[in-house]
């Protein structure tokens, strides 16, 4: 008998500041939206455990997609793109998601990014409260400065190795073996985009004197961050949490920066802590 899984992929065209993108997505389950956003340099694979978790899917739309240029998700249609260095801003990063949502006719999804996805979460939180139900920053934090670097691209390195590499000693040493060798896969295929991907998360994020502006009581915020993340860390983002108006922090033991791909049985059980928090959160 064929076993099938039940995640099912589709194309969306997603317009914002002018470009016209066609966006790959995996999807699975029913009821509030629950919109995933896989790591800089990486694809929506990261999130096949939580998929095909059927405790979540029963109760949740899990929507995670390939952000343009990653994955099966092309550069902009209607623009020579090639010719310009690719440095993603916090303007653009935070429409595009708001526009995917639009696009997918999503109400009140609640959004969930890791690393550079965790800081998007934060920005979204600022920027567009009224659009989400609440946010869940993973390895988020106000500020991760020193990340954007040459090296990422260089002529005398082999940048997918380079940046696959590069993500290994963020994972805990707990993980299993096979799903840190599925992380560093994944990032071995995401090389071209990853210096541009640090360009926000290094450089265009900094919300040190904005998190104030953040209401944790029209967009709810709970951030995750695992204990064995050196670039955000948790110190990092339970300071973060204590500088926004009601938002909750949870330090992962026993798992890194790559929480959903490098052991999800770890991570899914603070996940569902978060999702708790945040129905707890939801303004009545």
């Amino acid at each position: 008998m064929a076993r099938i899984s039940p995640v099912t992929g589709h194309y969306v065209d997603v317009d914002v500041d002018g470009l016209q993108y066609k966006v790959f997505y995996l999807e699975n389950g029913s009821g509030t939206p629950l919109v995933c956003q896989h790591t800089a340099g990486c694809h929506n694979h990261q999130w096949r455990g939580l998929l095909e978790d059927e405790d979540v899917t029963a109760n949740y739309r899990v929507i995670a997609y390939d952000l343009p240029r990653h994955g099966k998700s092309d550069p902009p249609e209607n623009s020579e793109w090639w010719t310009e260095e690719y440095k993603l801003t916090a303007d653009h990063y935070a429409k595009f998601i708001v526009a995917l949502c639009d696009a997918l006719e999503l109400e009140q999804p609640i959004f969930m990014g890791s690393s550079f996805g965790g800081n998007i979460a934060l920005q979204l939180a600022l920027r567009y409260p009224e659009r989400f139900a609440g946010v869940i920053p993973v390895e988020g934090a106000d500020y991760s400065p020193g990340f954007y670097l040459d090296w990422w691209q260089h002529p005398h390195a082999n940048a997918a190795q380079v940046c696959a590499s590069g993500v290994w000693d963020l994972m805990a040493p707990q993980s299993p073996v096979a799903d840190r060798w599925k992380t560093w896969f994944y990032y071995s295929q995401g090389s071209e985009a990853f210096k541009g991907d640090l360009y926000f998360y290094s450089v265009d994020h900094d919300l040190r004197d904005k998190l104030g502006a953040i209401d944790g009581e029209r967009c709810p915020v709970v951030m995750l961050t695992g204990e064995y993340d050196y670039l955000t860390t948790p110190e990092d983002g339970r300071r973060t949490a204590a500088q926004i108006k009601n938002a909750s922090f949870i330090e992962m033991k026993e798992i890194g920066h790559f929480p959903m791909s490098e052991n999800y049985g770890v991570f899914r059980g603070y996940l569902k802590q978060a999702l708790e928090q945040l129905a707890g959160k939801q303004p009545a």
